[in-house]
């Protein structure tokens, strides 16, 4: 279950929902897991060039809302992977829709690959 929510600024579901994911890159993570990238150093290669600090913290804020699961596949030094958790996963249809919005919106936006587009949770 996901930690219960100190509500930041009200209880509306919006605004609470935007306290966890609402920000450019939480959701830029989101839609890489969901394309597969699992580790570190593969977010980091992503074209939107994401710090290293930023992108700790989203990862951290994603595992406590129980969004992803960290999973340790080296000792040493201590690496890990990271999964969409099957609430993760339900943000997969919220991530289509904004990608066919720009599309739709912003012409010369990248279309989506249809791993991303059409993955099933």
């Amino acid at each position: 279950m996901p930690k219960q929510p100190q509500f930041e600024r009200s209880s509306c579901p919006i605004a609470v929902t935007l306290d966890i994911i609402g920000d450019k890159w939480t959701l830029i993570v989101v839609r890489d897991l969901l394309r597969g990238v699992t580790r570190y150093s593969d977010f980091m290669k992503s074209p939107e060039q994401i710090r290293t600090n930023i992108l700790a913290e989203r990862l951290k804020r994603l595992e406590s809302h129980c969004l992803i699961k960290k999973t340790q596949y080296q000792d040493h030094p201590p690496r890990y992977e990271y999964h969409l958790t099957e609430m993760g996963l339900s943000l997969a249809p919220v991530i289509r829709e904004i990608c066919l919005w720009g599309n739709e919106f912003f012409p010369g936006t990248l279309v989506p690959s249809e791993k991303l587009m059409f993955r099933q949770n």
